[in-house]
This record gives structure tokens, C-alpha cells and sequence, in this order.
């Protein structure tokens, strides 16, 4: 599917000059997506984004910078849809594991090896419901694991008056 629409981060400040990478979720790897694989994790609403960067612990919120982008990606699976889900053979379940937990006892967790088959599919990204303590049921993310300024894969971030920081100086 084609997916169309705006998306929201929240960003650890520091980190808020390099708001298109998925350079951090590569180095740590991340839900849908292992050590070595960078991936962009967008909130479909601002609310789910400080869901996600906190983890749904809205009165103790780090600093954050809050981000909108502006997406337009082919190559999108809805795994949020039960048919869809079912469609790839997927369960609930494998998506909800407890990814970091079995990724630190040295095995892959389902969640990533979804990841990998869908990218071998030729997928760009996937749309999956929120995990975050106290989502809502229709609070949805976007992952991607391809992206880039032009389509098919297109992404950018809104900065009309170019407020956010051009590197990690800017915070000095």
C-alpha cells in the first residue's frame, strides 16, 4: 500500500540535528529491527510520539523535541489491519514479544524476523499498532526501513523557519 499522511518523533534533544535517521535505532536496534539496521520509528498522531519516547509515562517526560514530517512511501504493509495481519501469517502476538528480552538472551525475537521477510518482500515499512503503556487502541506507528528525499520513499521533516539544530554543537 501506499501510505500518505503526516507522522510525528519525539527526539531526544541532543539528537534533534539528524532528525530523518535511523541511525540510533541501528546502533540499538529497536522492536522492527536489529542491531546493524537502521529503521525511522514515526507516531501517526503528536500524542503517540510522546508515548513512544517516554513510554506512555506522561508525567515524567526527558526533554524532547517534537518533529511532524511529511510522508509519502510506497511498499507500506499494514500489519494494524487483522486481515492484512493474517493475510502474511502473522499473529498479534509476534509483533507484541518482548523483543529486547529474547534479542538479550541471544535469539531472534519474531518481531524481527517479520522485519526481515517483509524486507525481502520488498517492503519499505510497515504500519503496526502502538505497544506504548497506555495507547490507545487506535494509536498507530510507522516504521520504516527505507526512506529518502524523493519518491517512491519520501520523507521529510517540517522546519519552515529552520529552528531545528544544524549539528550537535548547537546545544553547547
Amino acid at each position: 500500500m501506499r501510505f500518505v499522511g503526516s507522522c510525528y518523533r519525539a527526539h531526544d534533544p541532543r539528537w534533534a540535528f539528524k532528525p530523518l535517521s535511523g541511525d540510533g535505532a541501528a546502533v540499538h536496534g529497536g522492536r522492527f529491527n536489529p542491531k546493524g539496521l537502521p529503521a525511522l520509528y514515526l507516531a501517526l498522531s503528536s500524542v503517540g510520539a510522546v508515548k513512544e519516547a517516554n513510554q506512555g509515562f506522561a508525567h515524567k517526560i526527558d526533554p524532547c523535541t517534537l518533529c511532524s514530517y511529511d510522508v509519502d512511501c510506497e511498499n507500506i504493509a499494514d500489519l494494524s489491519d487483522a486481515e492484512i495481519l493474517s493475510d502474511f501469517g502473522i499473529a498479534p502476538s509476534e509483533l507484541a514479544c518482548a523483543w529486547a528480552i529474547i534479542a538479550a538472551g541471544g535469539k531472534e525475537p519474531p518481531s524481527w524476523k517479520i522485519a526481515r521477510r517483509l524486507i525481502g518482500d520488498g517492503h519499505a515499512g510497515i504500519i503496526v499498532p502502538s505497544l506504548a503503556k497506555a495507547a490507545a487502541p487506535d494509536e498507530r506507528n510507522l516504521v520504516l526501513w527505507r526512506w529518502s528525499n524523493a519518491l517512491p520513499h519520501r520523507v521529510s521533516v517540517n522546519d519552515p523557519s529552520g529552528k531545528l539544530p544544524k549539528n550537535q554543537l548547537s546545544w553547547d
